[in-house]
């Protein structure tokens, strides 16, 4: 209980009333993410050094996809729980 007398909301209270969506391209870039930074790590250590960095770049350019697929389907199917309605 705050000052006031009110309980706050829990994160509990917050995933029973809100159905959880989930983006099926996330986990494929994450896999993708995952494949991009194990081949640059072998290729470096069988001493390619060019095109582990290349491939250390493709997965910087992967990874930040698959982030902003999480934000933009947090943003897209998000509520904003601070605001009142």
């Amino acid at each position: 209980m705050d000052k006031i007398g009110t309980v706050e909301p829990t994160l509990e209270d917050f995933s029973e009333k809100k159905k959880r969506v989930r983006n099926p391209l996330v986990p494929i870039g994450a896999l993708m993410t995952a494949g991009v930074l194990t081949a640059g790590l072998i290729s470096f250590r069988q001493g390619n050094s060019h095109l582990g960095q290349l491939l250390m770049r493709a997965r910087v350019v992967v990874q930040g996809a698959t982030v902003g697929l999480m934000v933009g389907t947090a943003y897209y199917y998000g509520d904003t729980p601070w605001q009142s309605k």
